[in-house]
């Protein structure tokens, strides 16, 4: 039988692909401290990313760098040559490397997070809450934690894993679906066009996942600039190059050093994209060092430009989007939406071409929102809401995530960082820039748990020193 432990455990809420490793990380470093995991969706260690059931919804990273734990960086690879599942339906071999689809490595994480709960001991080390956190108010050092249905539990401090943030939304209609839900496909006209705002990696899945469920008919893809993802292709190990002083606060400096190496690469028979690739180990130093003018302007200007070539597509879902787009079955529009009015049976949508002055106007059947990420200034996330109506948290000087210290405990209105709150994920995008994929995040939430588990400790060695 296990026995209970006195101290009150550190919440982790979300438990995607961040929230779940912090989480793993921390019951191991702390076995005299419970861990709460805490997710309000059905199925933890998959969050959004990994909760698809489609095969031809690939991992955009080669297989080879999906590892968990950035010290054993073949941990995946040895786990899918033991996957009982059909490796043909669920991997592709490419010459750029071995892609697996996401749902896969959502069982590879859950796999994990159910032998860290099979694990023998006193107390159980890792406690899993399958509901909202809709507050954290602070009590004396810790937090109490309220959920959705109205429970409430003391934590020693908690770790704010929310994952992406929804955007916020564009004109409404009856006829939006979900990107990532299976509203029903029943009754779909052929001749109708499906309207994706968006033609990033969501568009992508959107479009392979329709195929595979049988919509027969045209889709049309939107965005202000209508670039697609770049392909992944075999590469070779690159140097990351050298940036002077001067190029590391200036964006065009620094855009011209990355053209640059390209050059170098290509003359020396390399691809781009191991110039690109280079700049992982780099990247956050490079962003960090940039003013905020040219952090903006980043955004403003180049940002769309660097998704499509940081974040490419693996080649099999390149090649849907090829043929879809071959046979007319995918057309992709440099346009923003202006309008949506309902109708019966349809949506009419007015579009402004990029370059147009007149409006185009479309009649859609079902219109999927595929237009990215929200930032933490815009969201209506209830909890992120309180926090900052509290003052615990604030935006970053971007409005893209939270604002933190070095140490990623989150700074308050004041800028001070007293309380035991930290984050991780894409919630330090403002911060750190690189915290979306699992090569950059793995380390940052094995770091983060020695952090957590070292400060409370020391809180917890302060506690007993006064009590005796």
């Amino acid at each position: 039988m296990r026995m209970r432990t006195t101290l009150p455990p550190i919440a982790v809420i979300g438990a995607g692909f961040s929230g779940t490793m912090a989480a793993l990380h921390l019951s191991r470093l702390m076995p005299e401290r419970p861990v709460l995991l805490c997710e309000k969706s059905g199925a933890f260690a998959r969050g959004l990313a990994y909760a698809t059931g489609c095969s031809d919804h690939l991992l955009n990273v080669r297989a080879a760098n999906m590892s968990a734990f950035p010290d054993r960086p073949e941990h995946f690879s040895r786990w899918l040559e033991g996957c009982p599942l059909d490796g043909a339906a669920w991997t592709r071999s490419t010459p750029a490397g071995l892609f697996a689809a996401r749902g896969l490595y959502g069982r590879y994480l859950t796999d994990l997070l159910l032998s860290a709960l099979a694990e023998p001991g006193p107390a159980p080390r890792l406690m899993l809450e399958n509901d909202e956190v809709v507050d954290l108010a602070p009590t004396g050092s810790g937090f109490e934690l309220t959920l959705a249905a109205g429970r409430r539990r003391q934590v020693a401090g908690a770790i704010l894993a929310c994952g992406n943030l929804r955007a916020p939304r564009g004109p409404r209609s009856r006829y939006a679906v979900d990107p990532w839900g299976d509203a029903p496909l029943d009754h779909m006209r052929p001749d109708l066009p499906l309207l994706i705002v968006g033609t990033g990696l969501t568009m992508v899945d959107a479009v392979a996942a329709l195929r595979q469920r049988g919509f027969p008919g045209p889709i049309l893809a939107v965005s202000r600039r209508g670039l697609l993802p770049q392909v992944h292709a075999a590469t070779a190990t690159w140097p990351a190059p050298s940036v002077p002083d001067a190029a590391r606060r200036s964006l065009p400096a620094l855009l011209r050093v990355v053209r640059d190496e390209a050059r170098r690469a290509a003359a020396c028979g390399a691809d781009w994209r191991s110039v690109i690739d280079s700049l992982r180990g780099v990247s956050i130093g490079l962003w960090r060092g940039l003013p905020p003018a040219e952090q903006r302007r980043f955004l403003r200007h180049v940002r769309a430009f660097w998704d499509v070539h940081r974040h490419r597509m693996a080649p099999p879902a390149a090649e849907i989007i090829e043929r879809e787009r071959a046979s007319g079955g995918l057309t992709l529009m440099r346009a923003r939406v202006i309008a949506i009015e309902d109708q019966a049976g349809h949506a009419r949508v007015s579009l402004r071409e990029r370059g147009v002055e007149a409006e185009r106007v479309v009649d859609v059947q079902r219109i999927i929102d595929a237009s990215g990420v929200g930032r933490v200034a815009d969201t209506d996330d209830l909890l992120l809401r309180r926090l900052m109506g509290r003052g615990l948290i604030r935006p970053d000087a971007l409005g893209l995530g939270l604002a933190v210290a070095d140490d990623l405990a989150v700074l308050d209105q004041r800028g001070e960082a007293g309380r035991p709150l930290w984050t991780l994920g894409p919630l330090l995008r403002g911060t750190l820039w690189e915290c979306t994929a699992v090569p950059d995040i793995r380390g940052q939430a094995a770091e983060l748990a020695r952090t957590v588990a070292a400060r409370l400790q020391d809180v917890a060695t302060g506690a007993a020193r006064e009590t005796a």
